[in-house]
């Protein structure tokens, strides 16, 4: 038990177990190290301070298992038909990892592609097979394990995840698509993803937090670190649609090199509390960083969106667009920081969020921040926050379409430009079915 601050005094795991855990694993001393040091901080580390978004009644640390062992999948129809929409199972060639709960269930990867090189596997394989590799990037240059409290809870507790890694030159012409299936009520899950794509290299990845199972209390730690090195393309896509009893903590961070680029297109769904994190660091002169989020509130959920570029390297372009809908009693804060550091001179920094609210009592808060340390660069921003156009919807219903329906096709036109962005035609399908069934 660890104790010393409120908020630590639920967490029931010690030392002695961290330690056994990572044996059990057959994880490398290094990455051993690194857990019990993360757990030794904890005690000393603040929780980080969302703005506008009061915390500490939330709980982090509260869980019934540390890990949940599923089945591994015989076969892909054996999974829930919600599961099943997301993926192509007609596809031979499909590049694809499932993992149920905390147990790695399925993985296929191209022939063509492993002969390339390239890895797709569980995070716990990668840190037995590709030690070197993993070590390079795991919580070193993306996210820190001492940031705050619950980094450093994550890199003490990961217990799921996946590790993507493109060598140089190669260029991966199929999405590699991770799910993430939370279907038992004990499930918690401290996920950590990376994704590589290595020197002149490319890929899309993209990845589904599901929950098939309701009614239910949990805490999820996530954290992603995606790095584009020299003259790279990462495309990454997310659908988050965690259930209303599991609060959330997400973390994606993304480091671009010299002419490369990043590029997000996240849908947040989740029907939980939530704060989510999301920094691309343009540390090589002319980078490029593009963040599109849309988000749907219902219920009394309250979150916390924070979207961050920061400009370390000239010429580097960096692009925030954030869409969000609030209905019911829900409430969310919309924090967009462009940083543009001294020394990333010619950079540009540009940014637009805007919430849309359904109900007198929802409520959205869209805070643009631009933060210069440079005299020759260009930076912009918009936000606003407001209900339905009335013109809009007078304009459609003059056409004899129904107050609803044209209600409906608002909200869809104004989520649309991150929905569009989606590279997988089942995510962004899910997409748009997790949108109709949230502001229905």
């Amino acid at each position: 038990m660890v104790r010393g601050t409120k908020t630590m005094e639920t967490l029931t795991i010690n030392q002695d177990y961290v330690s056994s855990y990572s044996k059990q694993l057959g994880e490398p001393d290094w990455l051993t190290d690194l857990r019990l040091q993360a757990f030794a901080k904890l005690e000393d580390l603040p929780m980080p301070k969302p703005d506008k978004t009061k915390i500490d009644k939330w709980n982090f640390t509260n869980f019934k298992e540390h890990t949940v062992e599923s089945a591994k999948l015989d076969s892909l129809a054996d999974l829930h038909e919600d599961v099943k929409s997301l993926i192509d199972l007609e596809s031979t060639t499909k590049n694809l990892y499932v993992q149920v709960n905390n147990t790695a269930a399925y993985t296929s990867l191209s022939s063509e592609l492993k002969d390339k090189g390239v890895i797709l596997t569980d995070i716990h394989t990668a840190a037995k097979e590709h030690s070197d590799l993993l070590k390079k990037y795991f919580m070193t240059d993306g996210v820190k394990v001492d940031e705050h409290r619950l980094t450093a809870l994550h890199a003490a507790l990961h217990n799921g995840g996946v590790f993507v890694y493109v060598p140089k030159n190669v260029e991966v012409a199929e999405p590699i698509q991770s799910v993430f299936v939370h279907d038992n009520p004990n499930t918690t899950l401290f996920n950590h993803v990376i994704v590589v794509a290595d020197d002149n290299s490319s890929v899309t990845y993209v990845e589904n937090y599901i929950s098939t199972v309701q009614n239910v209390e949990g805490v999820f730690n996530i954290i992603s670190e995606v790095f584009a090195n020299t003259n790279a393309r990462v495309t990454y896509g997310a659908v988050d649609t965690l259930a209303e009893g599991v609060t959330t903590y997400v973390n994606r961070r993304g480091v671009a090199g010299r002419d490369s680029r990043i590029e997000w297109a996240l849908g947040l769904m989740n029907d939980g509390n939530t704060i989510s994190e999301n920094v691309t660091n343009l540390m090589g002169d002319g980078s490029f960083g593009d963040t599109k989020t849309v988000v749907v509130g219902r219920g009394e959920q309250k979150q916390n969106f924070t979207t961050k570029v920061v400009h370390f390297g000239k010429h580097s372009e960096g692009y925030i667009l954030k869409h969000g809908v609030m209905k019911d009693s829900a409430s969310s804060i919309f924090n967009g920081i462009g940083k543009i550091e001294h020394g990333a001179s010619k950079s540009n920094a540009e940014q637009e969020s805007r919430v849309l609210m359904l109900s007198e009592k929802a409520r959205g808060d869209a805070n643009p921040i631009l933060l210069i340390d440079e005299d020759d660069v260009t930076a912009g921003h918009a936000a606003s926050v407001g209900r339905v156009d009335p013109i809009q919807l007078y304009y459609l219903m003059s056409r004899g379409i129904p107050k609803v329906e044209a209600e409906r096709l608002v909200i869809h036109g104004f989520l649309a430009p991150v929905v569009n962005e989606l590279p997988i035609e089942g995510v962004k399908k899910q997409l748009v079915e997790v949108i109709e069934r949230k502001v229905k």
